[in-house]
């Protein structure tokens, strides 16, 4: 089975089970993810969804009990896949470092055992904000800082592929925005990034497309105005006017709406939380128009609102 060369990263009826028949933990369930050269990619679910075990299976730390996964177009564990595995960078989200060597030496070690030369490990450091801590040990790094060390660890080698298990884990704010920073750089010189986060905010702004896993399987996935269109949620229209003015609008959407609007509340004596069905929100913006109103925003459901949406249909 061969993958398209247009594809970073291509998995095919991918399960992943552990135990005897019988008594089987299924991990990943006859998964099907393509991820395009260059985009920056999330994955999203609960503790225990199978995003963990993805990584582990592309990265060919273990092997599927059925289907297939090509990286860069090369079958992963076939003949080419040791070169490939070369150009892949990966951050865990629990990454365990050695506390006695500081953090230039860890990252020595680490090229040592890619094959990446070490002479990228001091500017590395200085791209994650630890050129002044490089010669400190290790156990004298916060969290902030032992993570931005794993960051620099998986850009060894110039990776193609870049594998990132929850990697903004104890970054203060400022550190999480250098972080995607230094992603939509690495996109913008063709490098792809698959991210696994628990914090959706971060990740609604950022990516291109996204991948919901749930029990080990893929509930949904596409860009993220993509995923409001499936998981059809309402649209919210707050409208600002006078009291008076709110008023009658409420009972006239009430009276010719047309079941477009799903629910009318008046959050304060100045403002109209308005509901509705997506599919009528031109509709509905046609009744706003005229209104004579102060203000008018339309709010769409947050990345957090789409996944809780999604799992409940689940």
């Amino acid at each position: 089975m061969t993958s398209n060369s247009d594809e970073a990263l291509n998995l095919s009826g991918v399960s992943k089970h552990y135990g005897q028949r019988g008594h089987l933990l299924l991990a990943l369930d006859r998964v099907d993810l393509t991820v395009p050269r260059g985009q920056l990619f999330g994955l999203i679910g609960h503790n225990g969804a199978g995003k963990s075990t993805l990584f582990k299976l592309v990265l060919g730390l273990i092997t599927p009990s059925q289907g297939h996964i090509h990286v860069n177009g090369i079958a992963v564990g076939g003949p080419d896949f040791r070169a490939a595995r070369r150009v892949i960078g990966y951050l865990p989200e629990n990454l365990v470092l050695y506390d006695n060597l500081s953090g230039l030496e860890t990252l020595e070690f680490f090229a040592q055992l890619k094959g990446a030369p070490k002479t990228q490990c001091a500017p590395l450091l200085a791209r994650v904000g630890l050129a002044s801590a490089g010669r400190r040990p290790v156990r004298e790094y916060s969290k902030g800082m032992r993570q931005r060390l794993g960051f620099a660890q998986a850009l060894l080698g110039s990776p193609q592929l870049l594998l990132l298990d929850e990697p903004t884990t104890g970054l203060d704010p400022s550190a999480i925005r250098d972080f995607y920073d230094q992603l939509d750089s690495l996109r913008a010189q063709g490098v792809t990034i698959v991210i696994s986060s628990h914090v959706l905010a971060e990740l609604q702004q950022r990516v291109d497309a996204l991948a919901m896993l749930s029990n080990g399987r893929i509930q949904a996935q596409g860009s993220v105005a993509e995923l409001r269109e499936h998981s059809r949620m309402p649209i919210r229209l707050c409208v600002t006017g006078t009291t008076a003015r709110l008023t009658e609008l409420a009972t006239a959407l009430q009276r010719n709406a047309n079941h477009a609007v799903l629910s009318i509340q008046q959050t304060s004596p100045d403002t109209l939380e308005v509901h509705c069905a997506r599919e009528h929100k031109m509709h509905l913006l046609g009744l706003l128009a005229p209104a004579g109103l102060h203000d008018l925003q339309i709010l769409e459901p947050s990345l957090e609102d789409v996944y809780f949406g999604l799992r409940e249909k689940a």
